[in-house]
């Protein structure tokens, strides 16, 4: 035992049989295990993107991509991917879809999240429930039910159909993002800023909103995100010109195989990087947010 550690007062560290602090190999270990358990989820990923460079219409490494040889390789399926209408007419569709959708979402959830924010709020569980349900609820029974919905009233097959049917599927995001922003807002800031004369608007403009704001884009690219990435609702709901992204991959893969799907599973894959890194910035930025004055 070290004398001059028990003179200043510290617990002298455990030492294992190799003489290595046991707190030090703890964190070696979780180091390890957390770096194995990346690696096993990430992997798969990462393989997509070298293989949409192949310049040979297989799903495997050729012999040549495995030399490193410049031939092997090539932006073939990216080019296909500009070039086709399909494709074109994909991306257009889900980017109409999901910016719409993501208004639609960002607005109703933050409503519904200042108005569960308010202590006079009834049955506020009840409504928290019910607003995110359809982020518990399996996505094939929501697809179902929507389908029989919009098909019903005449929206089957149409742009608007989807879009509200996504506003739904993105709500929740806006609603839980919005509500854990509100946790750590101080009610005081909008009640001195009634006792000034401002008005509610007013006070929510220039004094809440700023301050929820991280909170509120948060939700937003989490509504867009969930749009973007759909499938089964427009499988159920979208006809021939609603087609997004996803449902082109999935005619892809089953009617007409093609390398050029990895060309566009890359680019979401940069599109999922690009937000989750947007979404951390948010995030970090609202550590300390400051009213507009």
């Amino acid at each position: 035992m070290n004398p001059g550690a028990l003179a200043s007062g510290q617990a002298p560290r455990r030492r294992m049989a190799g003489g290595i602090p046991r707190d030090r190999l703890v964190r070696f270990a979780y180091l390890a295990f957390c770096t194995v358990v990346f690696v096993f989820l990430v992997a798969p990923i990462l393989v997509i993107v070298p293989l949409s460079f192949n310049a040979e219409p297989y799903f495997t490494f050729t012999e040549g991509m495995l030399r490193f040889d410049p031939e092997a390789y090539s932006l073939r399926w990216y080019r296909e991917v500009y070039e086709s209408e399909a494709w074109r007419g994909s991306l257009v569709n889900s980017l109409v879809i999901g910016a719409f959708a993501t208004i639609l979402a960002t607005v109703l959830g933050t409503l519904a999240a200042l108005g569960l924010a308010s202590p006079a709020m009834p049955a506020r569980r009840l409504v928290m429930g019910l607003l995110i349900s359809p982020m518990v609820t399996p996505v094939i029974i929501s697809a179902a039910g929507m389908f029989f919905f919009y098909s019903s009233i005449g929206l089957g097959q149409t742009h608007l159909g989807l879009i509200l049917a996504h506003t739904a599927l993105g709500i929740p995001f806006v609603v839980i993002t919005v509500t854990a922003t509100l946790s750590g807002f101080d009610r005081n800031l909008t009640r001195a800023a009634a006792s000034l004369g401002a008005g509610p608007m007013i006070a929510f403009r220039k004094v809440q909103l700023p301050l929820i704001a991280p909170g509120v884009l948060s939700g937003a690219l989490f509504a867009f995100a969930t749009s973007f990435d759909e499938v089964v609702v427009v499988l159920f709901m979208a006809g021939i010109e609603q087609r997004t992204i996803p449902r082109q991959m999935w005619a892809g893969i089953r009617e007409q195989i093609s390398p050029a799907i990895l060309a566009v599973a890359t680019f979401l894959i940069a599109f999922a990087v690009v937000l989750l890194a947007t979404v951390a910035w948010l995030r970090r930025r609202g550590g300390s947010p400051r009213p507009n004055r």
